[in-house]
């Protein structure tokens, strides 16, 4: 049987910039022995961003995932790190950085009671006591659905909630492991109800086989469970195991879902065929009126 690929565009064409920036914190990542998700999903902006060094993705709870995601790159397997001085590093990271907005997400850790709620929470403290003035973003799993784990993240103040739903509801199933349609839009109106100022977001990645119908319904659903902020990017390929691109939607059609999402009152929406979820996160933060 002859397997096809869709071919890709010229417009996903990324230009690599590996100057001193770029360079400097990739050896101080591997210095401090810290996991990023620019690299383990291999993001297709990680030279971009860094480069800038106005934002950054701190990747917490060690490098292994104890979901399968069919889109994802990050190693799947059973986690045995739990690093109680990550936090500090981090936070020492972001100092020496000079970070106005931190991104903290991590692997799915449901090997652990509280979904690593703690270390979320611990890093959040840590951050905020060395870098007052830097924003910080948490990017967690739903945690299992455990409304006791968000309210012990949501206790250390982040500055935004957000959590991905990832892809449409339909195909849910097929794309994400564990993880529920229902169950991740529960849990961004459980923040919102947890903290009421606290401004929420999620991202979808589109060219997985859904309609434009189904990503508004999306959108729809989104705003129904109070979510402020959104990004759509396309989803490509991060190796042959994974599941194959049904369509590249073109930046013209990136422009046109951004302005349905605003019409629909998302505060903020990044579009685009390379935008992930922490692409421009420092945008987003000035764009929702966060302050710290």
């Amino acid at each position: 049987m002859t397997i096809e690929y869709v071919r890709k565009p010229d417009w996903l064409k990324i230009k690599l910039n590996t100057n001193a920036d770029y360079t400097g914190l990739k050896k101080m990542m591997n210095e401090k022995r810290l996991h990023t998700v620019c690299e383990e999903a291999k993001c297709p902006n990680i030279h971009e961003c860094w480069a800038e060094r106005k934002t950054a993705t701190f990747m917490i709870l060690g490098s292994i995932c104890t979901r399968a995601c069919r889109f994802c790159a990050v190693t799947t397997g059973l986690p045995t790190e739990l690093d109680l001085e990550e936090p500090e590093r981090i936070a020492e990271s972001v100092e020496q950085m000079g970070l106005k907005h931190v991104v903290i997400t991590a692997v799915a850790r449901d090997d652990l009671k509280d979904g690593g709620a703690q270390i979320f929470a611990d890093t959040i403290r840590a951050v905020r006591r060395r870098n007052p003035f830097c924003s910080i973003e948490v990017l967690p799993s739903d945690m299992n659905g455990k409304y006791d784990n968000l309210q012990m993240l949501m206790a250390a103040k982040p500055n935004i909630l957000n959590h991905n739903i990832e892809t449409v509801k339909g195909l849910t199933p097929r794309v994400r492991a564990r993880a529920t349609y229902e169950r991740s839009l529960q849990f961004l109106q459980r923040a919102k109800k947890i903290s009421p100022d606290t401004p929420t977001k999620s991202s979808i990645m589109i060219g997985l086989g859904e309609t434009k119908e189904e990503i508004i319904e999306t959108m729809d659903d989104l705003r129904a469970h109070e979510v402020d902020i959104l990004t759509i990017g396309q989803y490509l390929q991060p190796t042959k195991k994974h599941l194959k691109v049904q369509k590249y939607w073109s930046p013209q059609e990136f422009r046109e879902l951004k302005e349905i999402a605003l019409s629909k009152g998302f505060s903020h929406c990044e579009s685009g065929p390379l935008v992930r979820s922490s692409y421009h996160a420092d945008e987003q933060v000035q764009a929702a009126g966060v302050s710290v």
